[in-house]
C-alpha cells in the first residue's frame, strides 16, 4: 500500500532511503536544514554534495520548508545528526497532530547532556503516545544507492511497528530484520563508532591486521558491557546491528570514523580533521557520551576509556595503546 513519508534530514543516509522509499511507489518529501541546498537538490534532481551520481526520482518533493514537508504525513523518518535532533524536535512539535505518529529513528548517537538514546529523545520531545523504531546496521548510504545486497534491523519494543516498517523498506537488495531490543540495537549502531575510531587509529600507526582484529573483537566486549549495564540484551550485539555494524564502520573506506581514527594516528589535530569534513563522523561525540555512561554505572569498558583519553584528553595514541596492553592479566570470558 503507498505510504506518505517524510525524510528529516538530507544526507547521503537521508536522500538514499528517500530514494529507496520513492522506487516503492511511496509519496516521500525529502526536508533539508538549508533553503539553498534544497532549491539545488529539487532543480537538478541529484543531491551533489552527499550523494553525487545518484538522480531523485521526479515523485519525491525536496523543501526546506517544515510545515511543508509534514503536510498529512503519518510516517517520519529521522536522519540528522544525534546533537540537534532535541531542538529540531522542539522546533517541530508546534506542527504535530494530537494523533500518534509512526517514527523511524535513522540516527546513530547518545545525546551528551542528557544521556538518551534517540528513540528517548522522541518521546520526550513529542509524547509518550508516539510509535517509535529505529533502523540501524552496516548500511553506508553509497553501496545501499547502488543496490548492493544490504542487511539491517528495525526495532521497537512493539513487535508490529517493527514489522510494519520492515514491509515499507524492504527491497529485492534491502533486506530488514526485525527485533523488540531497541536499546540493544541503538547502543550498538552508537556505540560501534567509537570502535571505529580505535580501528582508524591502528591504521593510522601501521598496526596491522591483528591489531585492528583484536582492537574490534574486544571493542565488542566493551559494547556488550554497556548493553548489558543499561538493560540491552547481549544476543543483539552479535548481530547486524552490533557485530556487523561494527565490522563495516572498521574496515570500510566510506567510514566517516575510521577516517577519523586514520587521521588522529598519523598524528593529525582533531579539530584540524573535524574541520576539513563535511560529514559528520558521529563517533567524536559519542565517545563523549560513552565515557560519561561507564563513568556513571562503573562499567569496564578500557577501549572506549582510552579513546575518550585520546579525543578529549590529548594522550598520545601510543601511549594509550601502551597502556591497554599493559593492562592486568585476565580470562576472555567469565563463564
Amino acid at each position: 500500500m503507498k505510504k506518505s513519508i517524510t525524510v528529516w534530514g538530507g544526507g547521503s543516509w537521508g536522500t538514499t532511503l528517500a530514494i529507496l522509499l520513492a522506487n516503492k511507489n511511496h509519496k516521500v518529501s525529502l526536508w533539508t536544514h538549508c533553503p539553498k541546498e534544497a532549491s539545488q537538490i529539487a532543480s537538478e534532481r541529484e543531491n551533489k554534495l552527499f550523494l553525487p551520481g545518484h538522480p531523485l526520482p521526479s515523485s519525491i518533493t525536496v523543501t526546506s520548508d517544515i510545515s511543508e514537508a509534514l503536510g498529512q504525513t503519518n510516517i517520519h523518518l529521522l536522519v540528522i545528526p544525534s546533537h540537534v535532533l532535541r531542538s529540531f524536535l522542539q522546533k517541530l512539535s508546534p506542527y504535530l497532530p494530537a494523533s500518534p505518529l509512526l517514527w523511524v529513528s535513522a540516527i546513530k548517537g547518545i545525546e551528551q547532556e542528557s544521556l538518551c538514546r534517540m528513540s528517548e529523545i522522541i518521546l520526550e520531545e513529542t509524547g509518550s503516545h508516539q510509535k517509535v523504531t529505529c533502523l540501524s546496521g552496516p548500511t553506508h548510504a553509497e553501496e545501499v544507492a547502488k543496490g548492493i545486497p544490504s542487511a539491517a534491523v528495525i526495532a521497537s519494543s512493539d513487535i508490529s511497528l517493527s514489522e510494519e516498517v520492515q514491509s515499507l523498506f524492504n527491497t529485492d537488495t534491502f533486506r530488514l530484520y526485525t527485533s523488540t531490543d531497541i536499546i540493544g540495537v541503538e547502543l550498538g549502531g552508537a556505540l560501534k563508532n567509537t570502535i571505529a575510531i580505535a580501528a582508524g587509529i591502528a591504521d593510522g600507526l601501521n598496526l596491522g591486521a591483528n591489531s585492528k582484529a583484536a582492537l574490534m573483537t574486544r571493542g565488542l566486549s566493551d559494547i556488550k558491557n554497556i548493553g548489558q549495564a543499561l538493560g540491552a540484551s547481549t544476543e543483539t550485539f552479535s548481530g547486524l546491528s552490533g557485530m556487523g555494524d561494527l565490522i563495516t564502520t572498521c574496515t570500510s573506506e566510506h567510514s566517516r570514523n575510521l577516517y577519523v581514527g586514520r587521521k588522529l594516528g598519523k598524528g593529525m589535530n582533531l579539530k584540524e580533521i573535524i574541520d576539513s569534513m563535511h560529514m559528520v563522523a558521529e563517533g567524536v561525540k559519542t565517545s563523549h557520551s560513552a565515557h560519561s555512561l561507564i563513568k556513571k554505572h562503573k562499567i569496564e569498558a578500557p577501549i572506549i576509556q582510552e579513546i575518550y583519553n585520546i579525543l578529549f584528553e590529548n594522550k598520545p595514541s601510543k601511549q594509550a595503546l601502551a597502556d591497554l596492553l599493559h593492562r592486568p592479566q585476565k580470562q576472555e570470558f567469565l563463564l
